[in-house]
């Protein structure tokens, strides 16, 4: 969940941060994704947050769609948001431990 009853106070957050989430997910409904950001811009994070319209949870498992099927769950796999975040992760990986 991203919800919390404790919010990171300014400066609490040193970490820079990156998030992926599907717009169609209701495991992060778009209310909790604004409220995380809130709390991340309030905390004064470095904040990269990607949101993929159309999306549901679980999208960068290959598996979700079967996943999904058998256990009745809102899970799909979306092979252009899986190669979208992969890259983007790579290249937050790559400035962040290039210093």
């Amino acid at each position: 969940s991203l919800g919390t009853d404790r919010p990171a106070g300014p400066g609490a957050v040193k970490a820079r941060v990156l998030v992926f989430t599907g717009g169609d997910d209701p495991f992060a409904p778009p209310e909790l994704v604004r409220a995380f950001e809130e709390e991340m811009r309030a905390a004064g994070a470095r904040l990269e947050l990607h949101v993929y319209p159309g999306v549901k949870h679980s999208f960068t498992n290959p598996e979700a769609d079967a996943l999904a099927a058998r256990f009745g769950m809102p899970l799909a796999y979306d092979r252009a948001a899986d190669r979208d975040s992969w890259r983007r992760t790579l290249a937050f990986l790559g400035e962040v431990f290039a210093r």
